[in-house]
């Protein structure tokens, strides 16, 4: 298994990602063969310093680098050596499996949809990320990648979504619903409501419009929305859980009774808090391109890193990609619609 990791668009620098990288290469034998792709002059004293030599290793030296704050397509345009692109050139040409990058997400999504262009039959690529609830896990797409979207769109989400649940986390039968503003099959706005009648004709285990409030009480595996609303829905609940661990222990530690009870609860708060780790994952796949692409968090430390390596193996091994296309072609021959020709790659 060949990974292309982009080491330069984190927060905490170069030698983090390559932390993480060395954790994935003593965890996972299946590794062959490790692209650190970024400013050399920064990936070989990282690596010095995390005491990582393996023949696995090779540097792809990329003398630009995309920040958080460039604009993804203008700072394509002007850093056509950034790290990013790189490595999406190293998955585009089959010289690596998978690509995995903690940098500027706008600018993973554009680079990947342009130089690797969408599966045959899928219009728009979607981010998919795992979120935990008590009873299970679910996949919310877009989580935003598209902020504006069509009908089929979002069918083609909830596909792809069931595709990852079923083949990587496990779920036999997968239940897709469209996030609304209310469960009766008349509630939404003209976008849900036409994609409702379009995911009903699907072979996909579809159980109409759920909201808010059904996303941690085990009704829904995959939840399908825009990507603006994916993106809001995901942030509001990582925030929540951060700040929700420190407003607990703020309030379990204000006195001696408080402190005994949570001494006696305290595997339960680790069970917990072991349930909602980002880390766990690591990042989240960019489904629906010609390679499989994971994109990790921009504040992603080494166990995230190792985890994303992790996953991104796991959708090569599973297939997934291929998969996709053919559910895709099977649900466009129920529309009634005709599967492009593969457009000619940039």
């Amino acid at each position: 298994m060949r990974i292309a990791v982009d080491v330069m668009g984190g927060d905490h620098g170069c030698e983090v990602v390559i932390r993480g990288v060395k954790q994935a290469l003593e965890s996972n034998p299946k590794l062959t063969h490790i692209y650190l792709v970024g400013q050399e002059e920064a990936i070989r004293p990282a690596l010095s310093a995390c005491l990582l030599q393996d023949s696995k290793v090779e540097i792809w030296h990329a003398p630009e680098v995309l920040t958080m704050d460039d604009k993804p397509v203008v700072g394509l345009r002007k850093k056509k050596h950034c790290s990013i692109l790189k490595a999406v050139e190293l998955l585009k040409e089959g010289q690596a499996d998978a690509l995995v990058s903690p940098g500027n997400t706008g600018g993973v999504v554009a680079a990947s949809t342009i130089r690797l262009r969408p599966l045959a039959g899928v219009d728009r690529p979607a981010i998919a990320t795992v979120m935990p609830a008590p009873e299970n896990q679910f996949v919310l797409l877009d989580a935003g990648a598209n902020v504006e979207c069509k009908p089929l769109h979002l069918a083609q989400y909830g596909i792809m979504g069931s595709v990852y649940s079923r083949e990587i986390l496990g779920y036999a039968k997968p239940r897709v619903g469209l996030l609304s503003i209310g469960t009766e099959e008349t509630k939404g706005n003209a976008l849900t409501l036409e994609a409702f009648q379009v995911c009903k004709k699907l072979d996909i285990n579809f159980i109409g419009h759920v909201e808010g409030h059904d996303l941690f009480s085990n009704r829904v595996d995959v939840v399908v929305c825009e990507g603006f609303v994916g993106n809001i829905v995901l942030k509001t609940c990582e925030n929540l859980a951060s700040n929700l661990f420190a407003w607990l222990k703020r309030e379990l530690t204000s006195n001696w009774s408080r402190k005994v009870g949570a001494f006696l609860a305290r595997n339960a708060f680790r069970t917990i808090k072991r349930r909602v780790d980002p880390d766990t994952h690591g990042g989240a796949p960019l489904l629906g391109l010609n390679g499989n692409v994971m994109i990790a968090h921009g504040s992603a430390r080494e166990r995230a890193i190792a985890n994303a390596i992790r996953m991104s193996t796991e959708a090569v091994q599973n297939h997934i990609n291929q998969t996709i296309m053919q559910e895709i072609s099977r649900a466009n021959e129920i529309l009634g619609r005709a599967i492009p020709s593969p457009e000619p790659q940039a």
